[in-house]
């Protein structure tokens, strides 16, 4: 952008670029063009007028969702010709190239071309059909789209929307699946000119709510609230056992609130908690499945939820104020898995805490408590009943303004335009991702694929409930493997919902199923992004780290099935006061001794016999009746029992060698 001085690299300026070459390396949306030469001043330009343009029509109010998803689309897909390179290996070259112009030129045009024929392509192409132009510009507009996502994003979301089109163009020629078939024009003007494609509910969302909460983490960043999570998760956790990565966890959850991506999560709080850990005594594998367990719950947590809560409100009809309390049990669940996780390791490894002078400062936290303040305004005002889109502007300005209380955070007028391009550069990714997401959802929807594909699910399971979720779960987590977090959930929410709503469950309950597990494929090998760019800082095996990773995060593959077969925890059915003090209390028991069944360690060193027995005590805690929770806890207690009575055996017999040596 900026032409700046040329300096010697400080320690800082290295652990940036190493940041920067992880995040190039396992997160595609990082790997952008920062040599830009005079074009840097038209992605400054482009990129502030389309934050702009989102905040203005956040204020006045948004217009029509074609039009607002044009202005959307059509400047994000210009930015990311004009970012990202055909190769990403050529990002580090200087300038862009001619036809990398004409193409974010092209890009440009398409969705201006909608703006401009509004009115005809939505009226009068409908009685006439389309124009030959209107073909060409659909075409070149759904090309120029799947291109764009590719360099951004990846290819495995191109792959499955180019196996949509295919499917949409030639389903007549494709048994029991089948349907009638399309030709290209058809289905090109039905992609690129209404609602039921990539001016769907997902793209609609992006143009309204998710571009300003990803705005509000950019912000938020820029106030430092970042670190400030760190410390406080520090100064609550760090001097118990194992306290490093106990305030990893913290954090990271924290972080996640306002994060889109596990992996740039995992990277920027690993950078800070990996070493931490480490240098603690965890081993680096074990430090880096923390932070990525820990970064991927991340997406689970209320009350953006990785951006998806706002499209499952659209897809389930439940408002969005209500959705991210219903999410609260479930995060609180998977968080304390991964939190018991790490303390019966810390306690098999004999980790300590940190001593209380090499903890943060109380007294320099409580200066920087009003850094809370934006996050109290966003949840606060949410659940009073406010449009998301006034708490997020609400949200944005709180945080603006507290950035001009402290020297260090303070932004100059050059600084807030820089703002304002990296709140859409950021987006890039989410936008081109709920593009193309529409056209997979748009497909299963036309072609009523979604329901023909549950029928399959459930007659391979033969009719069986639990083989259909279990099922259900494998084809999430198929499907979530390198997708973002928005279009992982469009996509498992189209194609691999519709098999468990056909039974009787609440519809809740079944699009959290299915966000849950595309999310935890972030972490499931051999595709676990997120393990991967932690082992990178860690400096540990890639794939013992996601192994580890899902050992501390198994919570994320049982609590599913709980909310399924019991709603209760997702506030849903006979959730009463007691019902869910119950359950949610059965739950954590069931946690805790799954956990140490994984980590082996409880008391004291756990044998097989007694992680077979503790996997088996946890899993009756987690299901859904009263007398097999009982049962598995009585079999829980039992185990404790009788591991505290080993311990203070092992304690003597070593006393008496010490006594006897001695």
């Amino acid at each position: 952008m900026w032409e700046t001085e040329e300096r010697p690299l400080t320690t800082t300026d290295t652990k940036e670029v190493d940041k920067q070459e992880l995040m190039s390396k396992y997160d595609k949306e990082s790997n952008f063009r920062t040599n830009l030469g005079i074009w840097g001043w038209l992605t400054l330009l482009l990129g502030s007028a389309l934050t702009i343009f989102q905040l203005y029509t956040a204020y006045r109010g948004a217009y029509v969702s074609m039009i607002q998803g044009a202005v959307h689309l059509g400047a994000a897909l210009c930015l990311v010709y004009l970012l990202y390179p055909i190769k990403s290996s050529w990002s580090k070259r200087k300038g862009i190239p001619w036809y990398d112009v004409v193409l974010a030129g092209a890009a440009l045009y398409t969705n201006f071309y909608i703006i401009q024929n509004y009115d005809r392509l939505i009226n009068d192409a409908i009685i006439f059909g389309f124009t030959y132009m209107d073909q060409i510009v659909a075409t070149a507009g759904v090309l120029l789209l799947l291109e764009a996502t590719r360099r951004v994003v990846g290819l495995p979301i191109v792959i499955i929307a180019i196996i949509a089109l295919l499917y949409g163009l030639y389903g007549n020629f494709i048994p029991i699946i089948g349907h009638a078939g399309n030709d290209w024009p058809t289905l090109a003007t039905e992609m690129f000119f209404s609602s039921s494609g990539i001016f769907g509910i997902p793209i609609q969302i992006s143009s309204t709510y998710i571009f300003l909460f990803l705005f509000f983490g950019v912000i938020l960043v820029k106030t430092n609230i970042g670190q400030f999570f760190n410390d406080i998760a520090l100064r609550l956790t760090g001097r118990y056992t194992g306290g490093t990565a106990k305030a990893a966890v913290a954090a990271s959850g924290l972080q996640g609130m306002v994060s889109g991506s596990s992996v740039a999560n995992t990277v920027g709080s690993g950078s800070f908690t990996i070493p931490m850990m480490k240098n603690a005594g965890f081993k680096p594998h074990f430090a880096a499945a923390t932070e990525a367990s820990a970064s991927t719950g991340g997406q689970l947590m209320p009350p953006i939820m990785g951006a998806a809560a706002f499209i499952m409100a659209s897809y389930t009809g439940i408002p969005y104020n209500d959705i991210i309390v219903i999410a609260i049990i479930p995060a609180i669940l998977y968080f304390s898995g991964v939190f018991l996780g790490t303390h019966f390791e810390a306690r098999k490894q004999g980790i300590r805490g940190l001593p209380k002078e090499e903890l943060p400062k109380m007294s320099n936290l409580v200066k920087r408590l009003d850094l809370f303040l934006p996050l109290f305004i966003i949840i606060g005002f949410l659940l009073i009943g406010f449009t998301p889109t006034y708490a997020a502007l609400f949200a944005i300005a709180a945080a603006f303004l507290i950035s001009f209380l402290r020297k260090d955070t303070r932004m100059s007028f050059k600084g807030i335009i820089y703002i304002l391009e990296e709140g859409a550069r950021v987006a890039l990714p989410v936008i081109a991702a709920c593009a193309t997401a529409g056209i997979i959802a748009g497909t299963v929807t036309t072609t009523g694929l979604g329901p023909k594909i549950a029928g399959g699910i459930i007659d391979l399971a033969q009719g069986q409930f639990f083989l259909v979720m279990f099922f259900t779960m494998i084809a999430c987590i198929i499907l979530g493997m390198g997708l973002p977090t928005t279009a992982n959930y469009v996509v498992t929410a189209t194609m691999a919902a519709p098999a468990l709503l056909a039974f009787d469950v609440p519809v809740i309950a079944v699009h959290m199923f299915v966000f849950y597990f595309g999310i935890v494929a972030d972490i499931t090998p051999p595709v676990c992004l997120a393990a991967y760019a932690g082992a990178g800082i860690a400096g540990a095996n890639p794939m013992k780290a996601g192994v580890t990773a899902v050992k501390l995060a198994i919570a994320a593959f049982i609590i599913p099935y709980i909310f399924v077969s019991q709603p209760i925890l997702l506030l849903q059915g006979d959730a009463n006061f007691l019902n869910v003090t119950i359950g949610v209390t059965t739950a954590m028991l069931g946690m805790a001794s799954i956990s140490a069944a994984m980590i082996g360690y409880f008391v004291t060193k756990v044998n097989w016999l007694e992680r077979i027995i503790m996997s088996v005590s946890g899993l009756m805690l987690v299901y859904p009746n009263y007398i097999i929770s009982f049962a598995g806890l009585a079999i829980f207690a039992g185990i404790a029992v009788y591991q505290v009575v080993r311990s203070k055996k092992d304690d003597s017999d070593k006393q008496q060698l010490k006594t006897h040596n001695n």
